[in-house]
């Protein structure tokens, strides 16, 4: 999908290098979902019309914008987008894509430990509440400590996406003078 930018408008050394290129895409994703009813369908045809390095860079932010607000909000998420196996698996392969073998790690560990809570595996089974953290002290444990190897591990994952756009940029954005 070709998405235009303004030289002046991206810093090809910043920090923020994937999160400039990725706010064109959502706001293109939100327009279009909300101008059709059918949002499964708008949705994976969004999906289909990004080159693969921006499949990639939207997975990673619309799992990390998400998830990473707090403990709470990294279990409902995450346990969400699970639910949505199409959804967890281009998560999982864009971080692939990202060759990051610490994240995907961690995702696999999220998707271990949700399992092993018997978490839903489709939307329509989806009945989780972010107050059942409250109720399973285990789980709790555990999602603690996996959002605190998250905290750890996204500053570097973002790190390794800003480095492939930079090294990549026509894949994700199309630099106007």
């Amino acid at each position: 999908m070709q998405i235009a930018m303004k030289k002046q408008d991206i810093d090809f050394t910043g920090a923020n290098l994937g999160e400039k290129c990725f706010e064109p895409l959502i706001k293109l994703y939100k327009k279009k979902v909300a101008e059709q009813t059918d949002f499964n369908r708008i949705k994976e045809q969004f999906y289909e019309e990004l080159s693969e390095g921006q499949r990639a860079l939207f997975m990673f932010y619309v799992f990390y914008k998400h998830v990473s607000k707090s403990h709470i909000e990294f279990f409902w998420w995450s346990a969400y987008l699970m639910a949505q196996p199409k959804s967890w698996s281009a998560i999982k392969a864009g971080i692939k894509y990202f060759k990051d073998e610490s994240m995907h790690s961690l995702l696999e560990k999220i998707e271990l430990e949700l399992k092993r809570h018997h978490y839903p595996e489709t939307l329509e089974t989806f009945s989780i509440k972010r107050e059942d953290l409250d109720q399973n002290k285990v789980l709790l444990a555990s999602i603690k400590s996996l959002y605190s190897l998250f905290e750890h591990t996204s500053p570097l994952t973002i790190k390794k996406i800003n480095n492939c756009i930079a090294k990549n940029l026509q894949e994700y954005v199309e630099i106007e003078a």
